[in-house]
């Protein structure tokens, strides 16, 4: 029904159009009727026009019959007229029909080009679409083909941020293509990955800042070894600028932008490669040696995936893993001075390098975590070092240490760590130094004294006297007026042994450099350790020599001299201390040398055993002595060995001349005593039970040899007979007949020969 009122509908609109056409082709100009009549064609429905076409000349032609018919005349006149026009009209036709052939003949090939350009814009159409859609999806391909890119170059961050783009901005557009979907599917996995690929990298990072820390410390220690120096240059030419760069230039320097894109910031290197420099020329800064991008690359991608603190807390622990095995001293480190460097080296490489991830970035490690790991290694180092450093006994190794141990903490409180508990070590240190000085330099006094001749020292030149005198403050205006060649009173070991005690006290010196210890600190410590090196030290070294077997009397006197001589010098050495220090002796509480009482004590035991050597001299003569107590000769001088005793002792008495005067007196009234006692016990030792005039004769020239021998003067300063004294009971002997016989009788000798 409705179809049928449809076409109803359609067959009303049809006519009406056919109506309107021939409404026009009736009253429109013949040269302008083929567009109407194009549009016939073009609708289709040209038969049903024709019909149309051929009702209307019908009608026409019943018109134009009756008009004829009524007008006949004029009939017959348009029908000739009609007749002529069909002969025009069949040519018309004609044309037509042949302008038609030729049209369709021609059209032909213009239905094939435009099917073919209507296949052609089809396609147009298809291709627009699809560059429409590709373009689309380009940009999506082409952010995942860097995506793969980058995580194939290992530059992980610039990756993180490219999957972001791709997943919240590009893949929303085209989400309903399945190539997309799975890359979303993919998403997640290509985060763990790299997630697990930048933790790989920080655990190689981590791995190669263990093997390389001691590189990194040597470096900066060697900075803060060259900042020394120029600070010494700068207090001596204070105009000379400093070429010291500053923390904050360090690492202004050092700065690398996180989000580089470039091969070489992404690298996992931790250690970059850099060329040995010579020693004048500037060193490289610590920071710059290493390449922290792994840390900051793994960072900010845990920052991004919402997973930092996991971060954080495994690098933290992983560094004081680290810290434990770098403070683990190795056990043969005291044995040469680089095992203590290559320790120190890694300590400073390790908070070098934990100072530059605090300072650039923000929350890995705290002040808190950095002052947890310092104390812990402090700790430690003190303790490895004390451990260590009690088995050194070389005072150079010793000092070596302490100026290592000075510049590691120099270089440590350059990056803000407090130090001031490794200087108080380093005090105790000094104690210990202190004792292996002592140590060496007593081999080098006994080296001294062994290898002196103790003569006095001969000068043929002024020249060699000036150098004397150089060595050894020595002034005596007597001795400068004499001719060369002349004589110093003291040997050699006097200016070698005095120029040792400056040479230790310039060694107890530099170690208390860049300690900072004020004037008054570093003159007690050195004062108080030479009076140790003298007390101690050469005081045994002189007993020593004193109380040898083979010491003689010579050797004995010059002691005596030489440490009159030294004695006299400590006042130098006290001068020598306050030049060094510009700590005046009158300065309270300033620690006094007690080196006088050094030498006097030597030459107080040199002179008892220069008393007990010419007792043990004298005891040897008289084994000599063989009386023949029953012998009738009456001899006319004194015994052979008596005469040699007395000989030695005038040529002994004769060195004594540079002895104190005291010396040598109690030395010879010693002697003297000595020879009477020993004499009196020859004489009435318990084997002599007979005498005769002869052996007493020659007793009694034995007596009067000696008594000439006192009365001789053998060493000046004694008053008139004093030193015959000495022999007074000998005299006795033969003087009191009485108490002589009474002494005899007392024996129960069998019989006695009067004299």
């Amino acid at each position: 029904m409705e179809r049928g009122k449809m076409a109803e509908a359609e067959s009303l609109e049809t006519a009406a159009e056919h109506e309107r056409i021939l409404r026009e082709i009736e009253s429109t100009d013949t040269a302008c009727i083929g567009p109407t009549l194009r549009s016939v064609y073009d609708s289709e429905e040209h038969g049903r026009f024709m019909e149309k076409l051929e009702t209307r000349i019908r009608n026409h032609d019943r018109e134009i019959e009756k008009m004829c018919n009524f007008h006949y005349q004029g009939f017959v006149d348009s029908i000739t007229e009609l007749l002529k026009v069909r002969g025009e009209a069949q040519k018309l036709k004609n044309q037509v029909t042949d302008t038609n052939r030729k049209l369709q003949h021609e059209g032909k090939e213009l239905v094939i080009a435009m099917e073919e350009l209507k296949q052609c814009r089809l396609q147009q159409r298809n291709i627009s679409a699809t560059v429409d859609k590709l373009m689309l999806c380009l940009p999506v391909l082409e952010m995942y083909s860097k995506l793969r890119d980058q995580m194939k170059t290992k530059r992980h961050y610039p990756a993180l941020k490219t999957l972001e783009h791709l997943e919240h901005t590009y893949l929303p557009q085209v989400s309903h293509y399945r190539f997309c979907k799975v890359m979303v599917d993919n998403i997640p996995k290509l985060r763990e990955e790299i997630k697990d690929v930048s933790m790989s990298d920080l655990k190689d990072f981590l791995e190669s800042i263990r093997k390389h820390s001691d590189k990194i410390g040597e470096t900066a220690m060697k900075q803060a070894q060259q900042q020394r120096n120029m600070d010494n240059i700068i207090l001596q030419q204070p105009r000379i600028g400093s070429k010291r760069k500053s923390k904050k230039d360090a690492y202004t320097v050092f700065d690398t932008e996180i989000e580089s894109t470039s091969p070489k910031s992404e690298q996992d290197s931790g250690i970059l490669d850099v060329e040995d420099e010579e020693d004048d020329e500037e060193v490289p800064g610590a920071q710059d040696l290493v390449d922290f991008s792994p840390v900051y690359r793994c960072l900010h991608i845990y920052s991004v995936l919402g997973a930092r603190e996991t971060f954080e807390n495994y690098y933290r622990k992983q560094r004081r893993k680290q810290a434990r095995l770098v403070l683990q001293p190795p056990s043969n480190m005291h044995e040469t001075l680089d095992g203590y460097r290559k320790y120190f080296n890694q300590i400073v490489g390790f908070f070098v390098v934990e100072d530059h991830i605090l300072h650039t970035t923000q929350g890995l490690v705290n002040r808190a975590y950095i002052d947890e790991l310092w104390e812990m290694a402090l700790s430690k180092t003190i303790a490895a070092l004390r451990t260590h450093s009690s088995y050194c006994s070389d005072p150079n190794l010793v000092l070596d240490l302490k100026n290592l141990i000075v510049l590691f903490a120099d270089t440590l409180q350059v990056y803000g760590f407090p130090v001031n508990q490794l200087f108080d070590m380093l005090l105790e240190i000094r104690d210990q130094y202190s004792e292996t000085l002592l140590k060496k330099w007593a081999g080098i006094f006994r080296n001294i004294l062994d290898s002196d001749n103790y003569s006095p020292i001969p000068v043929t030149s002024e020249d060699m006297y000036k150098k004397v005198v150089g060595q050894f403050p020595f002034q005596d205006i007597e001795m400068e007026k004499q001719a060369f060649p002349k004589k110093f009173p003291f040997s050699e070991f006097v200016p070698k042994v005095y120029n040792q005690i400056k040479e230790f006290i310039y060694a107890c010196l530099k170690f208390s450099e860049d300690l900072h210890l004020s004037s008054t600190e570093v003159d007690d410590m050195i004062r108080k350790s030479t009076n140790l090196l003298l007390t101690r030290t050469l005081s045994n070294s002189l007993q020593n020599v004193i109380k040898r077997k083979n010491i003689g009397l010579t050797e004995l006197v010059q002691i005596i001299i030489n440490t009159t001589h030294l004695e006299k010098s400590c006042k130098y050495l006290e001068e020598f201390i306050t030049n060094i220090t510009n700590v005046l002796p009158e300065t309270v509480h300033t620690t006094k040398l007690y080196g006088t009482t050094t030498f006097k004590d030597a030459r107080h035991a040199a002179e008892e055993e220069i008393y007990t050597n010419l007792n043990q001299k004298i005891d040897q003569f008289l084994q000599l002595a063989d009386y023949d107590w029953m012998t009738g000769d009456l001899g006319n001088k004194a015994s052979d060995y008596l005469v040699d005793l007395i000989a030695f002792l005038r040529s002994t008495f004769a060195v004594f001349t540079h002895l104190p005067g005291k010396v040598a007196q109690t030395a010879c009234m010693s002697a003297c005593k000595h020879l009477a006692t020993s004499l009196m016990h020859l004489l009435l030792e318990a084997e002599v039970r007979q005498l005769t005039l002869g052996a007493l004769q020659q007793f009694n020239l034995d007596v009067r040899e000696c008594e000439q021998f006192a009365r001789s003067g053998p060493v000046p300063g004694f008053q008139e007979d004093t030193l015959q004294l000495a022999f007074i009971d000998l005299r006795q002997v033969f003087g009191l007949r009485p108490h002589f016989l009474k002494e005899l009788l007392a024996r129960n000798l069998p019989e006695f020969l009067d004299t």
